[in-house]
């Protein structure tokens, strides 16, 4: 399995583990392909030198979409500030180009590839991902040693399929979750989900991509408040 990666900001090339430039871009070699990282390092802490980070938290993105979905940019803009590196993983298929995402096991493969940068900067690492990114999260949680595992409108069934649950690969996780849920998510609603030993924050009206409609109570930016807020206080509460 190959980890080699390099990354890159205009005019720089720096190596895994010493990224400071927000936005800085990473490309790593795995088995399933060329997958990419985007930095959001945490701010420096006032007056010293040594960055303030605690932990990094690395999320992908799910099946439809890329690291461009609303609540990966939130997370990206908000945690730095409060001692989190954001890490926005893309997935090899998506790299390349491609509108359909592989098989649950080539996901697996393209997300292990990844792990040694995540852990490159020598901090705890939380898995995350949105969808099936936290499916991805979930399922090798264990084996590679995360520190916690970030879910994102994990989808515990297929729309209007609720007998085929994927509640397993949720409850099997064996570290600290967290699940965010959108309140009208056809993925799975939050009382939907089985009793188990994970923290679920809902995200009221929110579908599977967190939008909310425009009749609804609260707006758009409401929403990902709920999103970054529920994150952040769970991230400050880990070990």
């Amino acid at each position: 399995m190959e980890t080699a990666g390099t990354t890159e900001t205009p005019g720089t090339t720096e190596t895994p583990g010493t990224v400071e430039t927000p936005g800085a871009v990473e490309t790593v070699e795995t088995d399933a392909g060329t997958a990419r990282i985007t930095w959001h390092p945490a701010k420096k802490k006032t007056g010293k030198s040594e960055s303030g980070a605690r932990l990094v938290l690395a999320v992908s993105h799910g099946a439809g979409g890329g690291i461009e979905a609303r609540d990966l940019q939130a997370l990206a803009a908000v945690l730095p500030a409060h001692g989190v590196t954001v890490a926005l993983v893309e997935q090899p298929w998506r790299v390349a180009g491609k509108k359909l995402a592989p098989a649950p096991r080539t996901l697996d493969v393209g997300w292990r590839g990844l792990w040694p940068a995540l852990t490159g900067p020598g901090l705890p690492v939380v898995a995350g991902g949105r969808s099936a990114g936290a499916r991805v999260a979930c399922r090798t949680a264990t084996e590679l040693g995360a520190h916690a595992v970030l879910a994102l409108s994990f989808p515990l069934h297929p729309p209007g399929r609720p007998e085929k649950s994927r509640a397993a690969e949720l409850l099997g996780a064996g570290v600290p979750t967290l699940v965010v849920q959108g309140g009208n998510d056809p993925f799975g609603r939050p009382e939907e989900f089985p009793q188990g030993s994970y923290e679920l924050v809902e995200v009221p009206y929110g579908d599977h991509g967190f939008a909310v409609p425009k009749r609804a109570p609260v707006d758009q930016d409401e929403s990902l408040t709920v999103i970054t807020d529920g994150v952040l206080k769970w991230v400050s509460s880990l070990p």
